[in-house]
């Protein structure tokens, strides 16, 4: 095992099952956001669920091939579908209980245990979550008014899964350094 520290692993494999939930649940609501004439709020979606892939790979990638037959994974999240407006609650609430609950813990845990990679893996998702929870917030916004968000070209590095809206992708991404040809681009 790549990890030595059980509760190190144990939140790995949670935040794996957790990411992969998100990854999901976006996508869904991606189409359903599409479906109820919000395109961008559907574009905004499909980006961060590939962010959410990300940290998901990452985790996975940590517990290095780890047999898990007799682990319970527990997640939280959300389940079902409802209008555009209450996903992106759904939304919201979950990427706030990940910047202000379960990644701050995760990482200090990681740190403390001395999993260099692990935290690395909690660090980039953390970083990553803070923007998802803002730019679905100002989706919310725009959607509370029956309106479309106004959304740029998104980025979303494959490496972190840092999430950048413009024009253009950044020359280095500023949380893992991944060069700019890495970026996936959700256009316009």
């Amino acid at each position: 095992m790549v990890v030595n520290n059980a509760m190190t692993a144990d939140f790995l494999r949670s935040a794996y099952g957790g990411e992969s939930m998100a990854h999901m649940r976006y996508l869904i609501w991606g189409d359903l956001a599409q479906k109820e004439g919000f395109p961008n709020v559907a574009r905004l979606f499909k980006a961060i669920a590939y962010a959410e892939w990300a940290h998901a790979d990452n985790h996975f990638k940590v517990l290095g091939g780890e047999k898990a037959q007799d682990n319970t994974v527990a997640a939280g999240g959300i389940f079902g579908c409802n209008k555009t407006v209450d996903n992106l609650q759904g939304a919201i609430d979950g990427e706030l209980h990940e910047i202000n609950q379960m990644y701050p813990i995760y990482l200090e845990t990681a740190r403390f245990q001395k999993e260099k990679r692990a935290e690395k893996a909690f660090h980039f998702a953390l970083e990553a979550e803070k923007i998802h929870a803002k730019m679905f917030q100002n989706a919310q916004d725009a959607v509370k008014q029956g309106k479309d968000i106004n959304l740029e070209n998104v980025y979303i590095c494959p490496i972190c899964g840092y999430t950048h809206e413009g024009a253009n992708a950044p020359e280095v991404c500023p949380v893992c350094g991944a060069k700019k040809e890495l970026f996936k681009a959700f256009e316009k």
